[in-house]
């Protein structure tokens, strides 16, 4: 609690310029942002809050207001809730309506699997260690350690139909812990024994129960909770408030098994298995495919929130085949390719805060989080994320080619190199290490290149200005300049005006004034007028 008061007036300004509390409905954050749903976006200064100190860049997607922070998120977040009143049912409802159909599903397929990423992530490193020590002959795969390491890592993978149950009920605000039991139910060993045993299973003798295993599936146990999100709605408007507690969740229980083993389980894992069919097929016939697209387009997708319709992608080839090509490999590739990139901007740059974003931004990429570099230095300037995005490409395109895979989820950045050692052999390893190299080494020198041109043009009207400005300070030596109103001054940061407060517009003051007067600053011309008058330009007779 007390290390995030530090941002508290930086939260105090978000707030303000999002619309203040009463425009927020909702507020979350991710890895890197923090993510509003308000009541009205035209209520909301893109301009002032991508002008802060604090603030990267505000993105607009999927009906969701996006302030990338940086990966201090989480305590600027512990600001925030103190100042804004979360709303609820009918504030959501009409956000939800603003949304295509494109967004609202990315925006449900993120909300699902997101929050599971820490626990996937934890599984997966837990599994490369275990790898590791196999690779070394420290442990033999024979071994009780061997088997335990197993049970910590493959329990977040046999259990995953009842984590995303639990996440998709709180997404689709139902009972998160009825979906959860639903899903236990699919796991139970009992019904593991039936499948293992092959024999018809009839429910009162009438309803057929198809016989499939549940677990380490993702498809059946969206479609359960999904239609269970409507059932229990149902069952809450027909049963009395008075036997709500006991006879809801009872109903849900027997319905929603009753469909589960019957139809939605069935669908979802014929599904699941064309999944599987289409994922064997891209990794034999185009496995450079999807490394190069993701290589190559991520910042893109990162930017209209499109990946995070992709990623889970990559968690289901895992599900289904034991690894992922489909997502980690290029997406790592991407990553690096982009902190390479920054990295050059860093060196190559004259400015000196330009280069301490670039700096910290790149090394916080290379660790998996590419929002502050991203959006801070690359998307910017614009030639770094070119380069970054054909580095990327170009290393996909060796990870695909090698038929490089991951045998985990975990985050991509470099420690994500671990998660591809296994089947006790180096060579996913030896070939991710060097299709980053080759992202790497690319996007840095096309970086370069670029930057020989860019670089010297920024640099040369950086002196054109500091020049112009130094012939009207010269200029203002012959003369006075006088108050343009007769009152008391303050410092500019004391200006309403985000823009003029930042010293983004120029140094200056204001005057609050103490008579009904505004007087000319030097005798000259006036040479521009906004018939609002809010605003007059002069050029005194010596050319200011």
């Amino acid at each position: 609690m007390f290390m995030s008061r530090k941002y508290e007036a930086l939260a105090q300004d978000i707030v303000k310029n999002v619309g203040g509390k009463q425009n927020v409905n909702d507020v979350y954050h991710c890895q890197t942002r923090l993510r509003f749903k308000l009541a009205d976006e035209g209520k909301a200064d893109k301009d002032a809050l991508e002008a802060m100190d604090g603030v990267a860049k505000v993105i607009i997607n999927a009906g969701v207001y996006q302030v990338v922070i940086g990966t201090h998120v989480a305590d600027v977040f512990e600001e925030i809730e103190k100042l804004v009143d979360i709303k609820k049912d009918g504030a959501d409802e009409a956000a939800e309506e603003k949304k295509g159909v494109l967004n609202t599903v990315i925006d449900f397929v993120a909300g699902t699997f997101q929050p599971i990423i820490p626990a996937l992530s934890g599984a997966g490193m837990v599994k490369a260690i275990m790898a590791l020590l196999v690779v070394f002959h420290l442990i033999s795969t024979d071994s009780q350690t061997y088997y335990m390491l197993n049970v910590f890592a493959d329990g977040v993978f046999y259990f995953l139909p009842l984590l995303l149950a639990f996440c998709e009920a709180q997404k689709l605000r139902c009972n998160p812990v009825l979906a959860a039991g639903v899903a236990a139910m699919m796991l139970h060993p009992n019904w593991l024994s039936l499948v293992t045993a092959a024999e018809p299973v009839n429910f009162f003798g009438v309803i057929p129960f198809t016989l499939t295993g549940y677990a380490s599936s993702v498809i059946p146990i969206i479609f359960v909770v999904f239609v269970q999100s409507y059932v229990e709605k149902l069952l809450k408007k027909w049963i009395p408030k008075a036997v709500e507690l006991v006879f809801v969740p009872m109903c849900t229980f027997l319905i929603m098994e009753t469909l589960a083993f019957s139809v939605l389980g069935p669908i979802g894992s014929i599904i699941g298995n064309y999944l599987a069919v289409f994922f064997e097929f891209l990794s034999v016939n185009a496995s450079w495919l999807p490394a190069v697209l993701i290589g190559g387009l991520l910042p893109v997708m990162v930017m209209f929130g499109l990946h995070n319709g992709v990623a889970p992608l990559g968690v289901m080839q895992m599900a289904n085949l034991g690894y992922d090509s489909i997502f980690g490999p290029g997406c790592l590739c991407s990553n690096m390719a982009q902190a390479s990139a920054g990295l050059v901007v860093a060196l190559r740059t004259k400015d000196k805060k330009e280069r301490q974003t670039a700096a910290s931004g790149s090394i916080t990429a290379y660790m998996g989080i590419t929002e502050p570099i991203l959006y801070g230095v690359n998307l910017p300037k614009k030639y770094p994320l070119i380069a970054a995005m054909i580095g990327g490409g170009i290393g996909g395109a060796y990870a695909g080619f090698t038929h490089t895979h991951r045998f985990a989820t975990g985050s991509s950045g470099l420690p994500a190199v671990l998660l591809y050692i296994g089947d006790n052999t180096m060579t996913f390893f030896i070939n991710i290490i060097i299709a980053i190299a080759i992202s790497a080494a690319v996007s840095a020198a096309l970086t370069y290149v670029l930057s020989l041109r860019f670089e010297i043009k920024a640099e040369t009207a950086s002196k054109e200005t500091e020049g112009a400005a130094e012939g009207a300070a010269a200029k203002s030596d012959d003369m006075s300049f006088m108050a343009p109103v007769v009152g008391e001054a303050f410092p500019i940061s004391k200006a309403e005006d985000e823009a003029f407060a930042s010293e983004a517009l120029g140094k200056g003051a204001v005057i609050f004034p103490a008579e009904g007067a505004v007087y000319a600053p030097f005798d000259g011309t006036v040479e521009a007028l906004f018939p609002t008058k809010h605003a007059i330009g002069f050029r005194s007779d010596s050319g200011i």
